[in-house]
């Protein structure tokens, strides 16, 4: 008898303790800020000069794995135009293994052209803690401008925090 009600007990316990948990780790209303490298010849266009993309950015779930997001980045070229760029997207989490998927489009704009990039994404959201999460991506940006010459593939790693 002893036995069986030290039994129910820890159910009882395990239960509300399971019912304490803090929401799921992409849910509504949550705030993303980020920050991301790319570059560092770890992508493919015809445009082959060693370059880095440094990026922030910001989103909202606006649903249960669904985001909105805004992009600030500068693109360091060595041999050729430095770009700014800004954009915008979507992504979808799968909450069950972390994995995302992004579409959205970039305003580049250097002294030499202007030019509106389409992109999408596919990355792993790895989190190092409840809200701290290491992302490792690959990504696929059309050029509108030129894309035999400014498209490419690429990958890139970034660093991202979950706020309530």
């Amino acid at each position: 008898m002893k036995k069986m009600l030290f039994t129910m007990l820890c159910g009882l316990m395990f239960s509300v303790a399971s019912q304490a948990q803090d929401r799921l780790p992409f849910a509504k209303d949550k705030i993303y800020a980020a920050a991301n490298l790319s570059g560092f010849d770890l992508n493919w266009s015809k445009d082959q000069s060693w370059h880095m993309n440094m990026a922030a950015k910001g989103g909202y779930l606006f649903e249960d794995d669904w985001m909105v997001t805004g992009t600030l980045g500068y693109d360091w070229h060595k041999v050729g135009n430095k770009t700014l760029v800004l954009g915008a997207g979507l992504r979808y989490y799968i909450e069950q293994n972390g994995l995302f998927l992004g579409a959205g489009a970039n305003f580049q704009h250097n002294s030499a052209y202007d030019d509106f990039v389409p992109n999408v994404e596919v990355g792993y959201a790895y989190f190092l803690n409840r809200t701290v999460t290491l992302e490792p991506a690959v990504y696929y940006n059309l050029s509108l401008k030129d894309p035999s010459q400014y498209s490419g593939f690429g990958l890139r790693i970034g660093i991202g925090i979950y706020f309530e």
